[in-house]
């Protein structure tokens, strides 16, 4: 046997020794001793951690009965919209495509829910500031035009409603406050 080869058939011997020693060493613990302190200190994450926090978010019936409630609201006037409900994130909850709504109304409408949620302000009182931040219109994906309107809870912004569609941003807002106003009842 050539030294080399001498070196690899050692170092898999070893190995292999290593292997079954430490198999041995650990099927031989008392699972009882490893339980114990595992479940203690996984109860004291559950009480204790402050790592974490609890979100309230918007159920996809919620969502859906502020959509209808908005879209409702414009077609009692004869405004033919699209209403946008987003999640806290941004992400799209539901949207509802008001007959004879124009092409551009959809995206529209999640840009101004989303910018909404995000400042958690109505879009029509974050068009003001962009006097004063004029780059804030840069950012992606969002729409500083008024119809969008914040969903809360506790103060929190847990969702957006975007209206898009009417004359105006303030009709398209004041249908999507009729939406908010439908999660109150």
């Amino acid at each position: 046997m050539n030294t080399r080869t001498r070196v690899l058939t050692g170092t898999a011997l070893a190995v292999a020794l290593g292997a079954g020693t430490f198999g041995a060493v650990s099927a031989s613990a008392s699972p009882a001793a490893n339980s114990a302190p595992a479940a203690a200190a996984a109860k004291k994450s559950e009480v204790s951690d402050k790592n974490f926090t609890t979100t309230t978010h918007l159920t996809v019936d919620a969502a859906t009965r502020a959509a209808q409630a908005a879209l409702q609201a414009a077609q009692a006037e004869n405004q033919k919209v699209t209403v946008a409900v987003v999640d806290r994130n941004g992400n799209t909850i539901v949207t509802l495509r008001g007959d004879g709504a124009g092409p551009q109304s959809y995206e529209s409408a999640e840009r101004k829910a989303f910018t909404a949620v995000s400042w958690n302000a109505p879009t029509s009182v974050l068009v003001g500031r962009l006097a004063q931040a004029p780059n804030l219109k840069d950012i992606p994906g969002t729409l500083f035009l008024g119809g969008g309107t914040p969903v809360q809870a506790n103060g929190a912004p847990i969702a957006g409603i975007g209206v898009a569609g009417a004359p105006s941003g303030d009709l398209d807002e004041k249908y999507a406050k009729a939406g908010v106003d439908a999660l109150a009842k």
